[in-house]
Protein backbone atom coordinates (compact mmCIF):
# COMPACT_ATOMS: atom_id res chain seq x y z
CA UNK A 1 0.00 0.00 0.00
CA UNK A 2 1.77 3.78 -0.74
CA UNK A 3 1.80 6.25 2.14
CA UNK A 4 -0.79 9.17 0.65
CA UNK A 5 1.65 12.69 -0.06
CA UNK A 6 -0.66 15.59 0.54
CA UNK A 7 0.34 18.21 -1.61
CA UNK A 8 -1.30 20.79 -4.07
CA UNK A 9 0.67 23.71 -6.29
CA UNK A 10 -1.82 25.79 -5.59
CA UNK A 11 0.04 26.07 -1.95
CA UNK A 12 2.39 28.51 -3.92
CA UNK A 13 1.60 31.79 -3.11
CA UNK A 14 3.86 35.03 -4.83
CA UNK A 15 4.25 36.87 -2.23
CA UNK A 16 7.65 39.04 -3.36
CA UNK A 17 10.50 39.22 -1.90
CA UNK A 18 10.18 37.47 2.02
CA UNK A 19 11.94 34.77 4.10
CA UNK A 20 8.64 32.86 4.03
CA UNK A 21 9.99 29.99 1.15
CA UNK A 22 6.44 29.46 -0.31
CA UNK A 23 8.58 27.59 -3.38
CA UNK A 24 9.65 24.88 -0.68
CA UNK A 25 6.46 22.86 -0.94
CA UNK A 26 6.68 22.24 -4.78
CA UNK A 27 10.22 21.57 -4.49
CA UNK A 28 9.84 18.91 -1.51
CA UNK A 29 6.85 17.14 -3.66
CA UNK A 30 9.25 17.20 -6.57
CA UNK A 31 12.49 15.53 -5.16
CA UNK A 32 10.08 12.81 -3.36
CA UNK A 33 8.65 12.15 -7.74
CA UNK A 34 12.19 11.97 -8.32
CA UNK A 35 13.51 9.76 -5.63
CA UNK A 36 14.26 6.55 -6.65
CA UNK A 37 13.45 4.64 -3.80
CA UNK A 38 10.56 6.53 -2.15
CA UNK A 39 8.83 7.67 -5.63
CA UNK A 40 6.83 3.81 -5.71
CA UNK A 41 6.34 3.95 -2.12
CA UNK A 42 3.96 7.38 -2.19
CA UNK A 43 0.62 8.68 -3.67
CA UNK A 44 0.36 12.27 -4.21
CA UNK A 45 -2.94 13.30 -3.54
CA UNK A 46 -4.74 16.56 -3.84
CA UNK A 47 -7.04 18.22 -0.86
CA UNK A 48 -10.45 19.37 -1.10
CA UNK A 49 -10.53 23.52 0.12
CA UNK A 50 -11.49 23.34 3.92
CA UNK A 51 -15.26 24.91 4.18
CA UNK A 52 -16.59 28.10 6.00
CA UNK A 53 -17.96 25.42 9.03
CA UNK A 54 -14.78 24.24 9.33
CA UNK A 55 -12.70 27.26 9.84
CA UNK A 56 -15.31 28.55 12.41
CA UNK A 57 -14.65 25.21 14.09
CA UNK A 58 -11.43 27.68 15.97
CA UNK A 59 -11.90 31.07 14.55
CA UNK A 60 -14.37 33.94 14.67
CA UNK A 61 -16.71 34.95 11.87
CA UNK A 62 -15.42 38.25 12.42
CA UNK A 63 -11.98 37.38 11.15
CA UNK A 64 -13.34 34.69 8.60
CA UNK A 65 -15.49 38.15 6.99
CA UNK A 66 -12.05 40.02 7.36
CA UNK A 67 -10.34 37.51 5.25
CA UNK A 68 -13.13 37.05 2.32
CA UNK A 69 -13.67 41.10 2.19
CA UNK A 70 -9.76 42.12 2.82
CA UNK A 71 -10.87 44.84 5.51
CA UNK A 72 -7.77 44.36 7.21
CA UNK A 73 -5.73 47.60 9.07
CA UNK A 74 -2.09 48.24 8.45
CA UNK A 75 -1.61 46.71 11.68
CA UNK A 76 -3.04 43.92 11.06
CA UNK A 77 -0.84 43.29 8.36
CA UNK A 78 2.31 44.03 9.96
CA UNK A 79 1.11 41.68 12.63
CA UNK A 80 0.28 38.95 9.80
CA UNK A 81 3.87 39.82 8.51
CA UNK A 82 2.13 38.66 4.75
CA UNK A 83 1.20 40.98 2.44
CA UNK A 84 -2.58 40.45 1.87
CA UNK A 85 -4.40 39.29 -1.12
CA UNK A 86 -7.14 36.89 -2.09
CA UNK A 87 -4.27 34.11 -3.34
CA UNK A 88 -3.06 34.17 -0.07
CA UNK A 89 -6.58 33.75 1.37
CA UNK A 90 -7.81 30.68 -1.24
CA UNK A 91 -4.17 29.15 -0.26
CA UNK A 92 -4.47 28.81 3.24
CA UNK A 93 -7.82 27.44 2.89
CA UNK A 94 -6.83 24.76 0.85
CA UNK A 95 -3.82 24.38 3.36
CA UNK A 96 -6.32 23.91 6.50
CA UNK A 97 -7.99 21.03 3.92
CA UNK A 98 -5.16 19.30 3.71
CA UNK A 99 -4.24 19.48 7.00
CA UNK A 100 -7.59 17.96 7.63
CA UNK A 101 -7.17 15.24 4.68
CA UNK A 102 -3.53 13.73 6.51
CA UNK A 103 -4.60 13.91 9.80
CA UNK A 104 -8.26 11.58 8.50
CA UNK A 105 -5.07 9.34 6.31
CA UNK A 106 -3.24 9.02 10.36
CA UNK A 107 -6.86 7.97 11.79
CA UNK A 108 -7.22 5.59 8.91
CA UNK A 109 -3.75 3.95 8.08
CA UNK A 110 -1.58 5.36 11.03
CA UNK A 111 0.46 8.18 9.14
CA UNK A 112 -0.54 11.27 7.35
CA UNK A 113 1.90 13.30 5.28
CA UNK A 114 1.22 17.05 4.24
CA UNK A 115 3.47 18.98 2.63
CA UNK A 116 2.32 21.98 3.97
CA UNK A 117 0.50 23.28 7.07
CA UNK A 118 1.76 24.04 10.35
CA UNK A 119 0.48 27.37 10.75
CA UNK A 120 1.02 28.04 14.42
CA UNK A 121 0.78 31.46 15.54
CA UNK A 122 -3.21 31.93 14.02
CA UNK A 123 -5.48 32.99 16.72
CA UNK A 124 -9.31 32.43 16.14
CA UNK A 125 -9.84 36.27 15.77
CA UNK A 126 -6.30 37.37 13.84
CA UNK A 127 -3.56 35.84 12.14
CA UNK A 128 -0.07 36.45 12.93
CA UNK A 129 3.51 35.34 12.25
CA UNK A 130 3.38 34.62 8.70
CA UNK A 131 0.33 32.15 9.49
CA UNK A 132 -3.58 32.82 8.34
CA UNK A 133 -5.29 29.85 9.38
CA UNK A 134 -4.41 27.47 12.33
CA UNK A 135 -4.75 23.98 10.55
CA UNK A 136 -3.52 22.17 13.20
CA UNK A 137 -6.53 23.22 15.46
CA UNK A 138 -8.76 23.03 12.30
CA UNK A 139 -8.01 19.69 12.05
CA UNK A 140 -8.05 18.17 15.66
CA UNK A 141 -11.56 19.75 16.14
CA UNK A 142 -12.70 18.21 12.77
CA UNK A 143 -11.90 14.59 13.85
CA UNK A 144 -13.09 15.20 17.29
CA UNK A 145 -16.57 16.52 16.08
CA UNK A 146 -16.43 13.16 13.43
CA UNK A 147 -15.75 11.12 16.30
CA UNK A 148 -13.27 9.67 14.38
CA UNK A 149 -10.88 11.02 17.96
CA UNK A 150 -11.12 11.64 21.27
CA UNK A 151 -7.69 12.97 22.68
CA UNK A 152 -5.35 14.38 20.88
CA UNK A 153 -1.44 15.45 21.55
CA UNK A 154 0.20 17.97 19.52
CA UNK A 155 4.28 17.76 19.16
CA UNK A 156 5.35 21.21 18.08
CA UNK A 157 9.40 20.99 17.07
CA UNK A 158 8.83 23.98 15.43
CA UNK A 159 11.67 26.47 16.57
CA UNK A 160 9.10 28.72 17.54
CA UNK A 161 6.60 28.42 20.30
CA UNK A 162 2.75 27.83 18.94
CA UNK A 163 0.79 29.97 20.68
CA UNK A 164 -1.77 29.87 18.42
CA UNK A 165 -2.31 26.44 19.30
CA UNK A 166 -1.70 26.65 23.05
CA UNK A 167 -4.13 29.51 23.20
CA UNK A 168 -6.88 28.17 21.47
CA UNK A 169 -6.66 24.09 23.56
CA UNK A 170 -5.88 25.85 26.82
CA UNK A 171 -9.17 24.82 28.68
CA UNK A 172 -9.34 21.51 26.12
CA UNK A 173 -8.71 18.63 28.39
CA UNK A 174 -8.62 16.56 25.61
CA UNK A 175 -5.71 18.09 23.32
CA UNK A 176 -2.55 18.02 24.82
CA UNK A 177 -0.25 20.60 23.62
CA UNK A 178 3.57 19.74 23.72
CA UNK A 179 6.27 23.06 22.60
CA UNK A 180 10.09 22.61 22.05
CA UNK A 181 11.42 25.70 20.93
CA UNK A 182 13.96 28.65 21.28
CA UNK A 183 13.10 30.70 24.08
CA UNK A 184 14.48 33.81 23.41
CA UNK A 185 12.65 34.31 20.07
CA UNK A 186 9.12 35.40 18.65
CA UNK A 187 6.32 35.24 20.36
CA UNK A 188 8.08 37.31 23.15
CA UNK A 189 4.43 36.45 24.87
CA UNK A 190 4.07 32.56 25.07
CA UNK A 191 0.30 31.32 25.81
CA UNK A 192 0.98 28.23 28.38
CA UNK A 193 0.88 24.71 26.61
CA UNK A 194 0.56 21.90 28.66
CA UNK A 195 4.24 21.14 28.44
CA UNK A 196 6.90 23.72 27.01
CA UNK A 197 10.14 23.26 26.99
CA UNK A 198 12.42 26.95 26.44
CA UNK A 199 15.80 25.94 24.86
CA UNK A 200 18.55 28.28 25.22
CA UNK A 201 20.38 29.62 22.22
CA UNK A 202 22.41 27.50 20.16
CA UNK A 203 20.99 24.35 22.15
CA UNK A 204 22.90 21.26 20.01
CA UNK A 205 21.78 17.57 18.96
CA UNK A 206 22.55 15.70 22.03
CA UNK A 207 20.70 17.98 24.25
CA UNK A 208 17.86 18.68 21.95
CA UNK A 209 16.86 14.73 21.52
CA UNK A 210 17.85 14.14 24.99
CA UNK A 211 14.91 16.66 26.21
CA UNK A 212 12.48 14.51 23.57
CA UNK A 213 13.86 11.66 25.43
CA UNK A 214 13.04 12.98 28.60
CA UNK A 215 9.52 14.65 28.40
CA UNK A 216 7.80 12.39 25.11
CA UNK A 217 7.18 8.90 26.44
CA UNK A 218 6.48 10.26 29.34
CA UNK A 219 3.56 12.50 27.97
CA UNK A 220 2.62 9.89 25.75
CA UNK A 221 2.03 7.19 28.12
CA UNK A 222 0.47 10.13 30.80
CA UNK A 223 -2.02 11.47 28.35
CA UNK A 224 -3.19 8.10 25.87
CA UNK A 225 -3.57 9.97 22.87
CA UNK A 226 -5.44 8.40 19.90
CA UNK A 227 -3.96 10.65 17.60
CA UNK A 228 -0.88 12.81 17.28
CA UNK A 229 0.03 15.31 15.41
CA UNK A 230 3.32 16.51 14.60
CA UNK A 231 4.62 19.89 13.51
CA UNK A 232 7.90 19.19 12.49
CA UNK A 233 9.72 22.76 11.45
CA UNK A 234 12.74 22.90 9.84
CA UNK A 235 13.95 26.26 11.81
CA UNK A 236 15.44 24.35 14.66
CA UNK A 237 18.09 23.98 11.82
CA UNK A 238 22.15 25.63 13.03
CA UNK A 239 22.20 27.28 9.63
CA UNK A 240 18.47 29.10 9.89
CA UNK A 241 18.00 32.86 8.89
CA UNK A 242 15.29 33.62 11.48
CA UNK A 243 16.27 30.88 14.25
CA UNK A 244 19.05 30.80 16.83
CA UNK A 245 19.25 26.79 17.53
CA UNK A 246 22.18 24.65 16.91
CA UNK A 247 20.53 21.59 15.48
CA UNK A 248 22.47 19.78 12.31
CA UNK A 249 21.13 18.00 9.74
CA UNK A 250 21.89 14.82 11.43
CA UNK A 251 20.37 15.91 14.38
CA UNK A 252 16.69 17.16 12.81
CA UNK A 253 16.38 13.64 10.97
CA UNK A 254 17.21 11.94 14.75
CA UNK A 255 14.33 14.18 15.67
CA UNK A 256 11.96 12.92 13.11
CA UNK A 257 13.04 9.31 13.63
CA UNK A 258 12.62 9.42 17.52
CA UNK A 259 9.00 11.15 17.14
CA UNK A 260 7.75 8.62 14.35
CA UNK A 261 9.57 5.92 16.77
CA UNK A 262 7.37 7.07 19.65
CA UNK A 263 4.05 6.97 17.74
CA UNK A 264 4.92 3.53 16.38
CA UNK A 265 5.79 2.21 19.97
CA UNK A 266 2.71 3.20 21.05
CA UNK A 267 0.46 2.24 18.72
CA UNK A 268 -0.70 6.08 18.15
CA UNK A 269 -0.90 7.48 14.61
CA UNK A 270 0.84 10.49 13.41
CA UNK A 271 -0.18 13.16 10.73
CA UNK A 272 3.06 15.05 10.11
CA UNK A 273 2.93 18.73 8.70
CA UNK A 274 6.01 20.72 8.12
CA UNK A 275 5.84 24.79 9.27
CA UNK A 276 8.74 26.72 9.21
CA UNK A 277 12.02 26.63 7.70
CA UNK A 278 14.50 29.22 6.55
CA UNK A 279 17.52 28.49 5.64
CA UNK A 280 19.58 30.48 3.92
CA UNK A 281 20.15 27.92 1.26
CA UNK A 282 17.15 26.84 0.27
CA UNK A 283 17.91 23.47 -0.55
CA UNK A 284 19.01 23.03 3.21
CA UNK A 285 15.33 23.25 4.19
CA UNK A 286 13.90 21.30 1.44
CA UNK A 287 16.49 18.53 2.15
CA UNK A 288 15.48 18.74 5.90
CA UNK A 289 11.98 18.12 5.22
CA UNK A 290 12.28 15.72 2.53
CA UNK A 291 13.66 13.60 5.22
CA UNK A 292 10.99 14.29 7.47
CA UNK A 293 9.00 12.60 5.33
CA UNK A 294 11.53 9.70 4.47
CA UNK A 295 11.59 9.15 8.40
CA UNK A 296 7.90 8.83 7.91
CA UNK A 297 7.33 6.26 5.77
CA UNK A 298 9.97 4.22 6.59
CA UNK A 299 8.92 3.98 10.45
CA UNK A 300 4.74 4.46 10.00
CA UNK A 301 4.41 3.37 6.01
CA UNK A 302 2.49 0.46 5.10
CA UNK A 303 5.19 -2.05 3.79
Amino acid sequence: MKTKIVYSDEYYVDIGAHVFPTAKYRLIEKKLESDKDLSSQIEVVKPDYAGDDDILLVHEKAYLKKLKDGTFTPQEILTLELPYSKELVKSSFLCCGGTMLASKSAVKEGLGIHLGGGFHHAFPDHGEGFCVLNDIAVAVRKLKKEDLIKKAMIIDCDLHQGNGTAFIFKDDKDVFTFSIHQENNYPFFKPKSDLDIGLLNRTKDKAYLAYLEKNIPRAISDFKPDFIMYVAGADPYEDDQIGNLGLTLEGLKKRDEYIFTQGKNFEVPIAVVLAGGYAYRQEDTVNIHFNTVKAGIEILGKK
